[in-house]
C-alpha cells in the first residue's frame, strides 16, 4: 500500500507570510470598509509537469496534491506512511520561509464567539482532510477488462459495483451512480490504460519523441501491459476521517489505514463461481459448505436462475434473505438487478486464468525518488 494523494492542515498560533499574489477583499459599498481579506491558493509548479496546491490564510497552513507524483516523472508506486509524505510537504514550504507540519499531541473542542453554539474542533498540529490508498496488483497480460468485470458484480457493504462504458474502470456508490459519495470513494482501474491516455501524451508534449523521458515512459506503459496491472485505490474523505478519529497526525495507529486498506482489496475474494448456470452455482455452494444438502443447494440456485433471467422472485422476505446471503458468498449477488454486460466469467485465485497478486514490488530499473531514502 502506499499513498497517492493527501489534504494537510495546520493552524499555527502567529500570522504567516502572504505567499500569494492575488488577493479578494470584501468591502462594505456603503463605508468603503473592508471586511475580509482572503488569498488565491499558489500552485507550485514541481518537475515533470507535477503541481501542488498551497493555500495559506490567516494562520493556517493547507497543501493538497500527490506528494508521491511531486517532481518525479510518475507515481506508479509511491510513498508508503504518511512521514515520508508530510516530509515532502515540509521541504516545499522551507522554499516558501513557512513553518513545517508537526504531529499533533492534543486537540480540543472550541465554542464560538460570542457564546454562540457553533464549535469547531482545534489541534496543535497537522490535520488531515483526504487521503487516497492504493495498491497495484497483478492479473497476468491481457487479464484486466474480465477482472474488473467481475469486481463490478460484487458489492462493498452498502455500495454497488459500477463499470464504467468502457469497461476499464470499476467504482462503488451507494447510488450506483458515481454522485455522492461522503465518506469512503473506492474504484480499480486498468493503469496500462491509464497510462497510454494520460501519462505517455503528456511526456511527448513535454519532452518530445526522441527523449528519454519518452523512453521510460514507454518502458512503464509495457511493464503494465505485460504484468497486467489493476489499480484498487480507495480516497477517504474529511467526514469519514474525522469521524474513526484518523485525522490527527501523531494521535492514531498508522495502522488502521492498512487495516481499512486490507479489506477493501478482499472485495476479489467471493469471485469462484466458473459459469453462470444452475447445475455450477449448486455444486460450488456444496463445495463451500454454505448448503448441507443437493436440494438445499438446487433451491437456491433456482434463485440465482430467476434473478439471472430479469424473472420476479416471489417469495417472503425471510426466504429470499436466506437465498440472498448463501449466493452473496459466492459473489453472486440477487438484491441487484442483473446486469449480464458487467458479470463475468473468471476464475480468481482456485484456477489459472487470473490469479492475482497483491504484493508485486516494483522492477529493479524502476525509479524510486531520491527524497524517499531521506524521508524514511
Amino acid at each position: 500500500m502506499f499513498i497517492d494523494w493527501l489534504k494537510v492542515s495546520q493552524e499555527h498560533d502567529f500570522d504567516l507570510p502572504v505567499i500569494s499574489d492575488t488577493a479578494f477583499k470584501a468591502i462594505d459599498t456603503l463605508t468603503g470598509e473592508v471586511l475580509s481579506t482572503s488569498y488565491r491558493s499558489v500552485k507550485h509548479q514541481g518537475s515533470h509537469s507535477s503541481t501542488v496546491q498551497i493555500h495559506v490564510q490567516g494562520r493556517k497552513i493547507t497543501i493538497d496534491g500527490n506528494p508521491s507524483r511531486l517532481n518525479r516523472h510518475d507515481n506508479l508506486w509511491g510513498f508508503e506512511t504518511l512521514e515520508q509524505c508530510i516530509s515532502v510537504y515540509n521541504e516545499l514550504l522551507a522554499q516558501y520561509g513557512l513553518p513545517s507540519f508537526t504531529r499533533c499531541t492534543r486537540f480540543e473542542v472550541r465554542q464560538g464567539e460570542s457564546g454562540a453554539k457553533a464549535s469547531h474542533i482545534w489541534a496543535d498540529g497537522c490535520c488531515i482532510h483526504r487521503v487516497d490508498l492504493t495498491t497495484n496488483i497483478s492479473v497476468g497480460k491481457g487479464n484486466e477488462i474480465p477482472y474488473l468485470r467481475g469486481l463490478a458484480s460484487q458489492r462493498i457493504g452498502h455500495s454497488i459495483g459500477r463499470l464504467f462504458p468502457n469497461g476499464r474502470s470499476v467504482d462503488w456508490t451507494t447510488s450506483g451512480s458515481g454522485k455522492g459519495v461522503r465518506l469512503q470513494y473506492r474504484k480499480a482501474y486498468d493503469k496500462a490504460f491509464e497510462i497510454y491516455k494520460h501519462h505517455l501524451p503528456k511526456v511527448k508534449r513535454f519532452f518530445g519523441e526522441d527523449s528519454s523521458e519518452l523512453k521510460y515512459a514507454q518502458d512503464i506503459y509495457q511493464y503494465a501491459v505485460d504484468v497486467g496491472i489493476v489499480r484498487l485505490e480507495q480516497e477517504l474523505k474529511s467526514e469519514f476521517l474525522s469521524r474513526e478519529k484518523l485525522c490527527y497526525w501523531g494521535l492514531f495507529d498508522e495502522g488502521e489505514y492498512q487495516s481499512l486498506h486490507k479489506e477493501f482489496l478482499s472485495v476479489d475474494e467471493r469471485l469462484k463461481v466458473t459459469k453462470m448456470d444452475m447445475a455450477s452455482i449448486a455444486q460450488q455452494l456444496l463445495l463451500e459448505n454454505i448448503c448441507d444438502t443437493p436440494r438445499a443447494a438446487n433451491v437456491t440456485a433456482s434463485y440465482a436462475h430467476l434473478w439471472m433471467h430479469g424473472m420476479e422472485i416471489v417469495c417472503s422476505q425471510r426466504s429470499f434473505e436466506t437465498h440472498a446471503a448463501r449466493l452473496n458468498r459466492i459473489g453472486i449477488n440477487i438484491r441487484n438487478a442483473c446486469d449480464l454486460t458487467t458479470f463475468s466469467n473468471v476464475f480468481i485465485r482456485e484456477m489459472r486464468e487470473i490469479n492475482p497478486v497483491k504484493s508485486i514490488a516494483p522492477p529493479n530499473w524502476y525509479k524510486r525518488p531520491t527524497h524517499l531514502r531521506l524521508a524514511a
